[in-house]
């Protein structure tokens, strides 16, 4: 036993503890996390042909916007251990700690125990990370299956064996099955590297690569085509797609709408995405995304910016955006809170942007020149100089694995925030490679000329650091750069021994840690599981963003009672247009309710004939008009001429008048557009099953929202603004109840 703890890397088990730590813990306050998800899973426990499908009600009516993968990871977690906050976001947490691990095992074959201690430790503090592994998001599960995928390619290539490259491929259709096209952009570099790295013959390299792409195929499009195989009457709708298609929802919805910017599923064009060319700071003029994703004051001392908010995001009179983010001018700021609808302005900076940077981008710098320095330090003198070494293909593999990501999303139309943890495992093994290079090209005496390009790196970091932390902390901005500036002026022209160099890399390595070390702490703090994870000190002073979805929907109790008392036999419990309505109702009582529009109520995905018959045959009785039930939709037309609309005060709602511009900036309109389904619910539910916590970000009954109008008496009620109007949490309902039989 002592032998064995010997061998063990005892820094490698504390960077794994960090992880543990930063992506586990207050994680029993995630409440419902993402309850768009949540409600999935809940669903998906009923039965298995609701496991299946990934259901977003009880009854399957109709589907998540994702493959199951992920999902059912999670609906095991409940089903195992029950229904609580932390169960829901369990196996994001171990994928995450997972992932930290393959980084490790992946590096250290090839670059020595530094470069893979140093890449697991910058892969634990990158915030985005952090952040994903806290929420029931796929992404977490993705980036793990996609780094077991490169690890098992690197077993075969060492191994030559053939099955591990057909199971490393076949990890990739499983990956698409997480987040479908996503999971493609690893493809290049997996068949790149397994032609460069494989020293069978080119014969046997082209029939290898045929046999893992048919088991590529066939992973990937065996859901799929299962499911769009199924008659449509015998299974859920496919929510957020066009056709009632899996396909169509992974190639469309979940694939060119990505790269050109969304068009379906929402009800228009989404605004606020970054795909016009406009600047940063610019207000967009299509309109503004919902409100009530996380609002608060501005901190002491926070300045008012001098811009208008960034593209898509209403400013504050605190300073802050609507959601919850910063307004600066010229761009949002590194922060978290606010920036699901900020993603810079497209171009080849915007990674490096501050909407996106702070949430990964803090070694970015240090990763490139760690390629550079890496790749000429693993060079060999006595190969043709297209001839690599093994270390060098290594080094192709994160490069091919990092350069079609980057571009993608440097120019990509429809995207959040939190989707760059995709970019996270290479720039964190580059950075680290990079750094250990250096030591080793001191430590054997050859290319003592790499100190200046660490050095380089050293500056070039620090200042897109400083650049990222100055509104915040000015002071941070400056004991990063000078701290910087001096240890690179150690590494350049002072410290050539192997130990003084270990000492100042060292500093610098610490130095550079503490701005993306603190960011990726604040979610922690905030215990936050938001349904758009983030990072930054907003989290600290907005009370963290443990909010299930953009609004402030919740289940209100005395509706519930009320409907469970009157429904009688009736299959679902209400229907309704929009899954942010629908989503705390099916959490907090296990029941069916129907959302015919999905996520944003655009979905066709009953008609208005169908939908008549099932009122007549009894299986709908109710009908609830809220969140983002649109007044076009042939369906709620024909509810409110032949429905019976209940009293606002036999189940607790609220006959609220509200002003048209109310309505406006607190529920998003056909015209404004609406949130992506990523982004969960329409909002957080108060009344959580068992188990579960309230999260902390949901708002109070007559908590006033941004910009809304206080509302009237009770009583005078107005079918237009109910339907417009946000939902209103704590137990109360703006919506409107009608009975329909």
């Amino acid at each position: 036993m002592k032998q064995r703890l010997k061998h063990w890397d005892w820094w490698l088990v504390g960077i794994l503890i960090l992880a543990a730590f930063l992506y586990g813990w207050n994680i029993w306050q995630a409440g419902s996390a993402n309850d768009f998800y949540t409600s999935a899973i809940v669903s998906m426990t009923k039965s298995w042909k609701n496991f299946w499908y990934a259901s977003f009600d009880p009854a399957g009516f109709i589907t998540v916007d994702k493959p199951p993968v992920a999902l059912w990871f999670m609906a095991i977690s409940v089903k195992i251990f029950g229904l609580h906050g932390w169960s829901i976001v369990l196996s994001s947490v171990l994928f995450g700690i997972g992932s930290v691990w393959l980084i490790y095992a992946m590096v250290k074959p090839y670059f020595g125990r530094l470069a893979a201690n140093l890449s697991a430790l910058f892969m634990t503090i990158t915030p985005v990370v952090v952040a994903d592994s806290r929420t029931n998001n796929m992404d977490a599960t993705l980036v793990f299956f996609l780094l077991l995928a490169g690890y098992l390619l690197q077993k075969a290539v060492v191994n030559k064996k053939t099955w591990l490259v057909v199971v490393s491929f076949a990890l990739i259709g499983v990956s698409f099955n997480i987040k479908m096209l996503q999971a493609f952009m690893l493809l290049p570099a997996m068949y790149f590297f397994y032609w460069i790295a494989s020293t069978v013959g080119w014969k046997k390299k082209v029939l290898h690569l045929l046999y893992a792409t048919a088991a590529l195929a066939v992973f990937t499009l065996a859901w799929p085509l299962a499911v769009d195989s199924t008659s449509k009457s015998s299974r859920p709708y496919i929510g957020s797609s066009s056709t009632n298609s899996v396909l169509n929802l992974a190639f469309g919805y979940n694939g060119s709408q990505r790269l050109l910017g969304q068009s379906t599923g929402t009800g228009s064009r989404f605004p606020g995405m970054g795909s016009t060319g406009k600047s940063e700071g610019s207000a967009s003029k299509t309109g503004t995304p919902p409100t009530g994703s996380k609002t608060g004051k501005a901190p002491s001392g926070t300045k008012k910016p001098t811009g208008s908010a960034p593209t898509g995001m209403k400013q504050t009179t605190g300073g802050k955006a609507a959601t919850g983010g910063k307004a600066a001018t010229g761009g949002a700021t590194a922060g978290g809170g606010g920036g699901a609808f900020n993603i810079g302005t497209a171009g080849p900076f915007r990674l490096f942007q501050q909407a996106l940077g702070g949430q990964v981008s803090w070694f970015f710098l240090l990763a490139l020149t760690g390629l550079i320095g890496s790749y000429l330090y693993e060079s060999d003198r006595k190969k043709k100089w297209w001839q690599t070494t093994k270390n060098q293909q290594q080094l192709w593999y994160w490069a091919a694995w990092l350069v079609p990501v980057a571009g993608f999303f440097s120019i990509a139309g429809f995207f959040h925030p939190y989707y760059m943890i995709m970019l996270a495992p290479p720039l964190a093994i580059l950075a680290g490679i990079g750094v250990a290079t250096y030591l080793k090209a001191i430590k054997t005496g050859r290319q003592l000329w790499q100190r200046f390009i660490f050095a380089g790196g050293l500056l070039a970091t620090a200042a897109l650091q400083a650049w990222y932390v100055y509104s915040d902390y000015p002071w941070l901005s400056w004991l990063i750069g000078l701290g910087s500036v001096a240890t690179a002026a150690l590494v350049a022209f002072v410290f050539t021994t192997y130990r003084k160099a270990m000492a100042t890399t060292a500093t610098a390595v610490t130095i550079l840690s503490l701005a993306p070390g603190f960011w990726s702490l604040t979610p922690t703090i905030a215990a936050e599981s938001a349904a758009i994870p983030t990072a930054g000190p907003d989290l600290l002073t907005s009370g963290g963003a443990s909010s299930g979805g953009m609004g402030s929907e919740s289940a209100n109790t005395k509706l519930v009672n009320y409907l469970e008392k009157h429904n009688g036999t009736a299959k679902y419990l209400f229907a309704t247009m929009d899954s942010g309505t629908a989503a705390p109702y099916i959490i907090k009582t296990g029941k069916a309710v129907m959302t015919i529009g999905g996520f944003n109520g655009t979905d066709n995905a009953i008609s208005l004939k169908q939908f008549k018959k099932l009122v007549k045959e009894g299986q709908v009785k109710y009908f609830y008009v809220a969140g983002k039930s649109s007044s076009s939709s042939a369906i709620v037309k024909w509810v409110e001429k032949n429905g019976t609309k209940i009293s606002a005060s036999k189940y607790g709602g609220t006959s609220t008048t509200t002003s048209k511009s109310a309505a406006k900036t607190a529920a998003p309109t056909k015209k404004q557009g609406a949130a992506p389904s990523d982004m969960g619910g329409n909002g957080a539910p108060g009344g959580a099953p068992t188990g579960m916590k309230k999260p902390s970000g949901t708002k109070p009954s007559g908590t006033k929202q941004p910009g809304a109008t206080k509302p009237t008496t009770k009583g005078a009620t107005s079918s237009t603004s109910t339907k417009n109007a946000q939902p209103m949490g704590g137990g109360m309902s703006s919506g409107t109840l009608y009975q329909l039989n």
